[in-house]
């Protein structure tokens, strides 16, 4: 069989030779009296021995897997130890008992991680993932044999970290399992970046690069759980100043938004929500959700039965600052907001001479993208207000840029606005003669006409 489509219950079938390993002095008798009572046992009675005797066995497991190399035999014992670890993930702590203290109880599963076929990488990254977590604690990365007197070297936590990391962002980049190699990586981060000091090693891995293309919406139940740990390694990333440094300068924002705009799944969209929240204050990024339509998306989601109660906290605290971001704004970025949203109305701003001519070289940004907003919705509104304020911005740029005429011309928005001038709407029909004059006429005698 495939080794990549090994599972774990597979693996356990097997018969293994303790005996022959004891003869060989591969294992000591003490070894084989705890394997006999533990293995093909039902779960009830290896849990109890786990209770009674648990660092004992994991000093057998770990013993093996550094002085046995046969690989039947080194899947069978991260098997064992996978499934103690995922009937109970507590029992992590085991390989941190004070009788382990000088015992290298990473190595083996840091050595693996790179060396053995695709069913030991996996099941070794998510022992260490457990384990290394069960052992990271506020006070630093003092490790297994650190505090104690000795003289062998000893795999630290620090560099099961590197190591780690190092491995997870190589699945990242050049999977070893097509199909299992970036979910199996990104499940682990979602339980590694919990902690501060995974955190620093991904940043400085350049790892956060690596996430930005997941975050993308989903279809199959399969690609949403991968999707809602890459949102959750990203809202844990969002507490670290490094990282966030660098989604701010990435697609990270409006690819989140996007994932919030169509997903129906509350995990996903709670997660979104909490990550959005964090960054709201930070640097430029209110700004850019403002851009990015999400006080309205925020106005949609609200509308909509959610249960989680700290979902719809999140809505609300994104909500108000979202507010206060807009207040913030100069009258030029409301103007776009306005624009960019569709959300036409005579706000005084339309009509402020003074506004026109403070402003209009804004205008030209990315390629006159307001300009070209505003013909657009010629095409697409039916909303009799929006087209006549539109035709009413666009004779204004007409009248206060120096190439105003030219660019609305090449533009092609003269034939659009003269399609208006039978419009239903009076008000319509007013802007686009207005419109059209402009471009026709010159500015002064429209303005003269528009007296």
């Amino acid at each position: 069989m495939d080794h990549a489509e090994l599972t774990t219950e597979q693996v356990l079938k097997r018969d293994i030779p303790w005996e022959q390993y004891m003869t060989t002095k591969l294992i000591t008798g003490t070894c084989l009296q705890l394997l006999r009572r533990y293995d093909k046992r039902s779960e009830t009675y290896r849990s109890q021995l786990l209770d009674d005797d648990g660092p004992a066995y994991v000093q057998v497991f770990v013993g093996i897997l550094r002085d046995i190399f046969k690989e039947e035999t080194v899947e069978y014992v991260l098997a064992l130890v996978d499934e103690m670890l995922t009937a109970n993930p507590k029992r992590a702590k085991l390989f941190h008992d004070t009788s382990l203290v000088d015992k290298d109880v990473y190595e083996p599963f840091l050595r693996l991680l790179w060396k053995g076929n695709w069913f030991i990488q996996e099941k070794s990254c998510k022992i260490l993932a457990l384990v290394v977590s069960a052992r990271l604690k506020p006070q630093g990365t003092v490790a297994n044999g650190e505090a104690s007197n000795s003289k062998s070297k000893i795999t630290t936590i620090d560099d099961v970290l590197k190591g780690l990391v190092e491995w997870l962002c190589a699945q990242l980049k050049k999977p070893s399992h097509p199909s299992r190699g970036i979910p199996t990586a990104i499940n682990c981060l979602a339980t590694l970046l919990k902690e501060p000091v995974v955190r620093s090693s991904f940043v400085q891995a350049d790892g956060v690069k690596l996430l930005v293309p997941l975050i993308s919406p989903a279809s199959t139940q399969q690609s949403m759980q991968l999707l809602y740990e890459t949102c959750l390694c990203v809202w844990l990333l969002s507490y670290y100043e490094p990282a966030i440094e660098y989604l701010a300068t990435s697609r990270t924002l409006p690819r989140l938004i996007e994932v919030i705009r169509s997903s129906t799944k509350e995990k996903v969209v709670r997660v979104v929500v909490l990550t959005l929240r964090n960054l709201l204050s930070k640097g430029t990024f209110g700004a850019q959700m403002v851009d990015l339509g999400l006080p309205q998306i925020v106005q949609s989601l609200k509308a909509q039965a959610w249960s989680d109660e700290d979902l719809l906290e999140g809505l609300n605290q994104l909500e108000e600052g979202l507010k206060d971001n807009i207040k913030k704004l100069s009258s030029f970025d409301k103007y776009k907001q306005e624009v960019l949203l569709g959300h036409l109305d005579w706000s005084p701003m339309h009509k402020d001479a003074i506004f026109w001519r403070d402003n209009i070289t804004n205008f030209e940004e990315n390629d006159f993208q307001i300009l070209r907003v505003l013909i657009t919705i010629l095409d697409t509104t039916s909303d009799p207000r929006a087209l006549a304020v539109a035709c009413f911005d666009i004779s204004q740029f007409v009248q206060h840029h120096p190439a105003g005429r030219i660019i609305v011309t090449d533009l092609k928005a003269k034939e659009r606005v003269m399609k208006l001038m039978n419009h239903e709407s009076a008000e319509v029909t007013k802007n686009a003669l207005l419109c059209i004059q402009r471009l026709f006429l010159g500015a002064k005698y429209a303005s003269f006409l528009q007296a």
